[in-house]
């Protein structure tokens, strides 16, 4: 009878843990999948700006609502990440992109990149 609670009482640790691990999967698949949203951003954003050189500077964040191309990337970072913000600038043909997003119930995430993009 001994045996039996003792078993019993393993086998429910066991399945708890197994509870608790799955629960931490998913949300770091959540993370992952921001992090990728987040790269996948960026690099459209660089990517329009890279067509679009001569208006290189209307692409920073105080110019952005201005220029069309950038308005509707500009919402679709707020409308992908939860709490997103887009923050560019243009210096020299140095371009640098940061996102910042808030998940539910964990901190500020950020993602930077910088890349040159000259004639």
């Amino acid at each position: 009878m001994l045996e039996a609670i003792v078993a019993l009482t393993l086998f429910g640790a066991g399945i708890l843990g197994v509870v608790g691990l799955q629960a931490r999967m998913v949300t770091a698949q959540y993370e992952a999948s921001y992090r990728a949203e987040a790269v996948y951003l960026t690099s459209e954003l660089v990517g329009a700006m890279w067509a679009d050189v001569p208006n290189l500077a209307s692409y920073a964040t105080a110019q952005c609502s201005a220029n069309a191309r950038c308005k509707r990337w500009s919402d679709k970072v707020a409308a992908t990440l939860p709490g997103g913000n887009a923050t560019v600038t243009v210096d020299n043909g140095i371009v640098t992109v940061t996102l910042t997003w808030t998940p539910p119930n964990y901190g500020t995430h950020t993602y930077s990149t910088s890349t040159a993009i000259r004639i």
